[in-house]
């Protein structure tokens, strides 16, 4: 609450105190003179006590709005102080960034994080004998990695120009000069190292950048897409090589289906090849089967035949040798 108020309503509790004063000395006076009805002295009553319920909400009305004030102070406190923690964490985060930023300085470590993360999307997306890293040509140059494919080794090297792309954003004298320089240099040497066909790579290569902003900056320079056109060396950021490796990954999937099956084909050929000669052996165990059943039916008859002939014998009159010898 302002000042102004407070002293205004001080100000109002004055008067009424003042004014409620006044009405009680003149109606002890009117008492004391008796000069004064009943009637009178009853409305000066009304009035005294109207004026202290009076003062009495208004000083209910000024203790209420301080307590409100002193919560909206307290909880203002509170607001600011939690403001001054995050300004402070604020500030830790703006100091981590700009060591980031120092950290980054160094060509070198801009390089080794480049290769990095290059490696881990690699690593993740491919089975371990499916790539290298930091494959080594004939000549002794290493590549940061290769992938293997059918057509040969893909070769995908790591570039990360930030101090001229840098100097590119800010606008510096030549800076777009000296950006096209490096860019230019980086697809040459990429060119002579890594396309070596006569060492089984492909005939053609990939510059990754590992910087969104420094990728869209090379492709959108004519110069350079002409150049890396020529040179079949294609630049790639990291959304971009995520879209090539998918790609290669589903061309790698159908080479590994393609060979299962082939497996499946020729399981399945020898599989009939078996059967075939299973059909070979129950047709041959079957013939034979069949030869025993209706040799065994000659024989059966031959031995029917014996008993039919033998059978009249059991009539015969026994000899009386043959007795004697039972």
């Amino acid at each position: 609450m302002p000042p102004e108020l407070y002293l205004l309503a001080a100000l109002f509790i004055l008067g009424f105190a003042a004014l409620a004063f006044f009405f009680h000395r003149q109606l002890q006076s009117l008492r004391d003179s008796q000069k004064l009805d009943n009637t009178l002295t009853q409305w000066l009553q009304s009035m005294q006590t109207s004026v202290t319920s009076t003062s009495t909400s208004v000083a209910k009305l000024l203790q209420e709005n301080t307590r409100q004030l002193n919560d909206r102070l307290d909880n203002a406190a509170k607001v600011i102080s939690a403001v001054q923690k995050n300004l402070g964490e604020m500030s830790e985060v703006g100091r981590g960034i700009k060591s980031l930023q120092e950290f980054l300085q160094s060509p070198k470590l801009r390089g080794g994080i480049g290769e990095q993360v290059l490696q881990e999307m690699i690593g993740q997306t491919f089975p371990k004998n499916a790539f290298h890293f930091q494959y080594a040509f004939k000549s002794g140059v290493k590549v940061d990695a290769v992938l293997k494919t059918d057509a040969g080794l893909l070769c995908i090297d790591s570039k990360f120009p930030m101090e001229n792309f840098n100097a590119l954003v800010k606008g510096e004298a030549g800076a777009k000069k000296d950006f096209i320089a490096n860019i230019r240099k980086h697809i040459t040497a990429i060119a002579q190292k890594y396309i070596l066909p006569d060492e089984g790579t492909m005939d053609f290569a990939l510059m990754y950048i590992p910087s969104e902003a420094v990728y869209y900056e090379v492709v959108n320079l004519l110069e350079l897409s002409e150049l890396a056109r020529r040179s079949r060396v294609y630049p790639v950021s990291p959304n971009t090589l995520y879209a090539h490796l998918q790609v290669l990954l589903q061309s790698l999937q159908g080479k590994e289906l393609e060979a299962k099956s082939r497996q499946v084909f020729q399981l399945l050929r020898a599989t009939q090849r078996d059967y075939e000669k299973v059909t070979g052996h129950l047709s041959t165990l079957g013939s034979h089967l069949s030869n025993a059943y209706n040799k065994f039916s000659d024989v059966s008859h031959s031995f029917t035949l014996l008993g039919q002939k033998l059978s009249p014998t059991s009539q015969l009159p026994v000899p009386d040798d043959t007795k004697r010898l039972e």
